[in-house]
């Protein structure tokens, strides 16, 4: 799993293992640096020149209110607040009293979202992102004539994989473009032969298939909305056609 091991011991991955007899690993592909305050000021952006932000991560949520208490900015009630799920938008909690502010959340996709912020066309957008970032953010916003800034808060890295001897897994799973690019500049000469790579999100399977890799296990996807279920599907299958 090219993520952090989740904290909470009921995770759907821990039950996974269990179920399949899995032995799984989890290895963060990409690091997350947050830009300083400093830096922040270079892009002459004043986060109250706005009425209104654009989550598409925790992390994104994260560094925004950091930025904000950095720069000891006080955000206004009146913010309101746009996310690319409810999942994302439950997360604002940590932050702010939920029930008292403007939150619309989409369902999975940013061309969701985009449907309720065409909604809300008279609105200034903040988009805090990070460098990389999904080009179809701003070809959507632009599309459809959304005004709006960009503010990257924070810079997704490649971890460095020197001291791994031995990379011998069946079955690899993404969460997002960088964690292939990743895999890539780790390792140069990697083969995929039998192994099978697994992508969340259309952006991550894109990746995947661009760099001349095959997918086999991609979600969300109409019969598995999460990668666990997705896993879990493949993984029912795969033992079938074994006996």
């Amino acid at each position: 799993m090219s993520q952090p091991e989740p904290m909470n011991p009921k995770s759907p991955y821990f039950d996974l293992a269990k179920k399949y007899n899995l032995k799984v690993e989890f290895k963060p592909f990409v690091q997350v640096e947050g830009i300083s305050s400093k830096d922040f000021r270079h892009q002459k952006i004043n986060i109250l020149d706005y009425s209104a932000v654009i989550f598409t991560s925790k992390t994104g949520i994260d560094h925004f209110f950091r930025i904000c208490n950095e720069l000891r900015i006080t955000v206004p009630d009146t913010m309101k607040y746009f996310c690319i799920t409810e999942n994302v938008a439950f997360y604002l909690q940590k932050y702010i009293v939920y029930r008292k502010r403007k939150i619309f959340h989409g369902k999975a996709k940013f061309q969701d979202l985009i449907d309720i912020i065409i909604k809300h066309k008279d609105d200034n957008y903040f988009v805090p992102l990070s460098e990389p970032h999904n080009a179809e953010i701003p070809e959507l916003l632009d599309k459809n004539s959304i005004r709006y800034s960009i503010g990257i808060l924070y810079k997704t890295i490649s971890s460095n994989f020197s001291n791994v001897q031995n990379f011998d897994y069946d079955i690899l799973v993404f969460y997002s473009p960088s964690g292939i690019k990743s895999l890539k500049e780790n390792f140069p000469d990697f083969v995929q032969g039998e192994i099978k790579i697994a992508a969340f999100g259309p952006t991550t399977a894109c990746a995947v298939e661009q760099e001349g890799l095959r997918l086999d296990i991609n979600a969300p996807n109409p019969k598995a909305p999460s990668m666990t279920m997705a896993l879990d599907n493949f993984l029912k299958e795969h033992n079938r056609n074994s006996k």
